[in-house]
Order: structure tokens, then sequence, then C-alpha cells
């Protein structure tokens, strides 16, 4: 136990280690039972899901099938997998091959996430799923899909790799021992939005490039006209309107730099301070926001209370190039990172990940020590498979879902799992909610209710289009 921590501060939080204490990791077996080797099918084959593809055929998976709305993007499954067959639209891939698929990867679109899940989910056969941040498009989708897959037992994940990586993991265990004392407030900020916000719809209608199916990209959403419009900026994804990439920016299909960032940079103050709603939720700055498009800088408060873990405290994000007021023991903030401020110190993290987190001021890091280990490790693949292109934490936290799905740890052993990632999500799209309703909205979160402004209860989901509904 680290010098100044007391027992009772100590046992207060190891609830939030999900382990027993002391954990150790235990070498893993190479020897690997007979279903390691899983099945896999993918929804979206192009941007972040070429990471998912060569991970899975690095750890020697099968791919039974693929999916993507764009044609052009099947070679980045193909080229690992000659004999997989390849499908436009996921709902015809489940309902042909369903009964083969022993997991799937979601990387669409936010707005398919949901959809594509719980399609999955409604297989005869079991599907472990592992479904990229943010969990869902909407606060109503992320529960109710993690309440499915609890019914279905599944092991699950989503994608927010750094909670496989260290640097949470001392975040986490410094608070849980007290070293900075009680956490009074936390602010997380990012360098997003890097690709076109604050924009309105445009008006030119184009015809639909021959290689993608329009409908299917829209899926639930309203339907618009297709458009290749290139927004403003200089981003590499400014060029873009809506696909492959853009989309991020449109409340009908993305869920802007809040959506994008918070499942990592976040991700830290939820797995630290727990998993448990905000009672309210405030805009404190929005500029140039849009009736399509989230703003270019934003600003926001979410206030939660005090519980039997821990006091009340106070919840900051800052995108668009905005920071929070430098304290006086921190010589320089990095473009994105996190302050846990409590009322014995301060923990700085540089990046989106829990990088390099160091306590402020130096005396006290110097005191404190390195924190007493409290959460289970990551397990390392590089070791696990003896591939040494492996052995990042991204592949570790691929690892976690893989062993859980084969059967070779429990369901739950993917740390971020929906049982911990949908209550995040809720959380960082209220901060949308509120963004989009312009004030400050209260939470009453065992009901899904906005109880002081009624209007705002219509963002916490909506209507599928005709066809897309699927619970």
């Amino acid at each position: 136990m680290s010098r100044g921590t007391s027992r009772r501060s100590f046992i207060k939080h190891i609830a939030y280690a999900g382990a027993t204490l002391p954990v150790v990791l235990p070498t893993l077996a190479r020897a690997k039972s007979a279903n390691s080797k899983l099945d896999l099918a993918f929804v979206a084959t192009g941007g972040k899901a070429q990471v998912h593809l060569d991970t899975a055929a690095k750890f020697g998976h099968n791919c039974v099938a693929f999916t993507d709305v764009d044609k052009n993007a099947w070679g980045n499954a193909a080229k690992h997998w000659s004999d997989a067959t390849a499908y436009d639209d996921y709902r015809k891939m489940f309902d042909k091959e369903g009964g083969k698929i022993d997991a799937v990867h979601v990387t669409t679109p936010d707005h398919h996430h949901f959809p594509a899940a719980a399609i999955a989910l409604q297989q005869a056969r079991p599907i472990h799923l592992y479904v990229q941040k943010p969990l869902t498009w909407s606060v109503w989708e992320a529960r109710k899909l993690a309440e499915m897959a609890r019914e279905k037992k599944v092991a699950t994940q989503m994608g927010n790799q750094g909670h496989a990586a260290e640097g949470w993991r001392l975040v986490c265990e410094w608070i849980w021992q007290g070293a900075i004392g009680d956490v009074k407030e936390v602010h997380n900020w990012t360098n997003r939005p890097i690709w076109p916000q604050g924009r309105s719809r445009p008006k030119n209608e184009e015809p639909v490039p021959a290689n993608l199916n329009w409908d299917c990209w829209i899926g639930p959403a309203p339907m618009r006209p297709y458009s290749s419009e290139a927004g403003p900026g200089k981003s590499n994804w400014a060029k873009y309107c809506y696909h492959p990439f853009a989309w991020r920016g449109w409340f009908d299909f993305g869920a802007g730099a809040l959506g994008d960032m918070a499942c990592h940079t976040m991700d830290g103050q939820f797995w630290a301070l727990g998993t448990d709603s905000p009672i309210s939720v405030e805009p404190l700055k929005i500029v140039d926001i849009t009736d399509e498009q989230f703003p270019n800088q934003s600003i926001l408060k979410w206030e939660y209370a005090a519980n039997d873990k821990r006091p009340a405290y106070t919840a900051y994000w800052y995108d668009g190039g905005l920071f929070p007021e430098k304290p006086d023991n921190v010589r320089k903030l990095p473009n994105t990172g996190n302050l846990f401020i409590g009322t014995k110190g301060t923990i700085l993290v540089a990046g989106d990940y829990g990088n390099s987190p160091r306590i402020v001021p130096e005396e006290l890091m110097q005191q404190v020590g390195k924190p007493k280990p409290m959460i289970e490790r990551a397990p390392d693949s590089a070791e696990y498979t003896g591939n040494k292109k492996l052995g990042h934490f991204e592949d570790n936290h691929h690892l976690e879902f893989y062993m859980a799905a084969a059967g070779e740890k429990p369901i739950d052993f993917p740390k971020s799992n929906f049982s911990y990632a949908a209550p995040m999500t809720e959380s960082i799209q209220l901060g949308n909610v509120a963004l989009r309703a312009g004030t400050k909205i209260e939470w009453d979160g065992k009901n899904m209710k906005i109880t002081n402004v009624p209007d705002a209860n219509r963002f916490i989901n909506r209507e599928p289009r005709a066809g897309w509904k699927v619970v």
C-alpha cells in the first residue's frame, strides 16, 4: 500500500477494480483450446475496419462473410480470406450466414452500430460482439443493446483500445488508493474535430457511385440525397461530405468530436470513478452549431452525485482547440489529455489512451511512487500467439475479446464489455443531447428521462426509417 493511503480508502475502491487483490497476470499457456480459431464476420471493411481485419488475420481466425456498402472496400477482407462471401447489406449477410458465425466486428458509422449488433443478437446461434466506439448512436440504444447482450450471454467488447493499456490502470489505482485525495473535478480535452462541422446540408444532389449502396449507407437515418460536396478546412477529410469519413459531423450519422474521442479520452474518468448516470449535463460553450451538424467548438459540464464509493464530482469536456485552465503546478497542457484534480494533488495525462500519467506536483509523485496493482493486466498478444507483429495494446484489447468468444475466458473477461461501455456511452451521448438542446438538462437515469426540458427527450432516440427497425 502506498505511503499516505488509508486502509479504508484502499478497500473502498476495490469494487471498481473488477479483480481480487492482489492481481498478478499469469503467463498464458501457449496451448489453446480447439475452439480458439473463430469463424468471424465483419460489418464494414473500410476505414477503421481495416485494423480489425488485419488483426484478426494475425491471430489466425477465419472469416465466413463480410459486408460493406462500398464494394471498393471489399478487397480489404478478400486479401485475407478469398473464400469469404461478400455482401453490401448486413441484413442479407445475417439472414444467409448467421448460423455459421461465432463472432462479429461492427465498425460502421455510428448510426449502424445498434441495428447491426441487435440483428446479430437476434440470431438463433449466439454471436459474440465487438462494436467500435461510441457503442451506439443514441442514449436509448446503449441501454437496450447492453440488455440484449446480457440476456443472450455473449462476450462483448467496445473499441476503446486504451482500456487494455497500462496508463488508465495506473490512474485508477492511484485514485483508488487515495494518492491525490478525493477527486473533485476531471477535465478532458481533444484536438477533434479534424473533419468539417458547423455546416448546413449541401443543396446539390449527385448520382450515387455504382460501387456504393447508398440506401443501405443511410440505413435507419432519414433519407437524403448523395453528395460529395467538400467541406471547409484543410484536413484530408474536408474533401468528403458523408462517405467515407466526414459523416461524424452530422447529427443523423455520427456523434461529433465528443462521440469520436470521449470513449477514449474519458475512459479513465469512468473507470476510476464509476459509470453511474450524471444528474445533469450543461453546455458551457457552443460555437457554430447548425440544425444539421455538431459545433466547431464546445465545452460541456457533467455533474455526478456522491455514492458509497466516492464523493460528488464534476467532469468537463473541451474540443475544437479549447483547453481547461492550466493548474499552476503544470508546466504545459498537451494537445489532448486529462486533469484529475483531487484534494491532495493532480494527475496529468497526455494523449487519448491514458498515456504517461503523472502526479503533480513532482514531490507528491516521488512520495507516492508506483501504485499497488489492483487491476488484472491485459493479456500479451505477442506472447500468447508467438507472433511478434502483435503485442500493441490494441492487439491485446482484441485478444481479450477473442479469448472470451472462444470460451477460454469468461464472457465478461473483456474489460470494456457492454456492461461497462453502455453506461459510459449513455453519459457521453447525453453531452450531445445537451448540445442539441442548447441548454442544461437534468437527467433521471433510472427512468431515462430529461426532467427539466421535456422537448429534449426527442434526442434520446429516434424512430428508424422504414425497413430498419430491428427491435
